[in-house]
């Protein structure tokens, strides 16, 4: 039961990671930054989508991390 609902848990942090690297524009900002323009006045400015976006980023590659390790070492027999 519990292995099942770390394994859950791993799969979506898995899809958050994946999700939130794509979403963040990158340092040059070439052909994204042309894309998201009208994005800019819908999420407000750009800079604090990008930070809020780096914090969840961190967040849930500590989360699969930790999953990581706990399916790794077996803890659920």
């Amino acid at each position: 039961m519990l292995k099942g609902l770390v394994i859950v848990l791993h799969v979506v942090a898995c899809l958050a990671v994946i999700f939130s690297v794509l979403l963040q524009s990158g340092k040059s900002a070439g052909l994204s930054g042309s894309i998201t323009g009208g994005a800019e006045t819908f999420f407000g400015k750009k800079k604090g989508l990008d930070e809020l976006l780096g914090k969840v980023t961190v967040f849930v590659g500590i989360l699969l991390g930790v999953t990581s390790v706990l399916l790794g070492l077996q803890f659920f027999k």
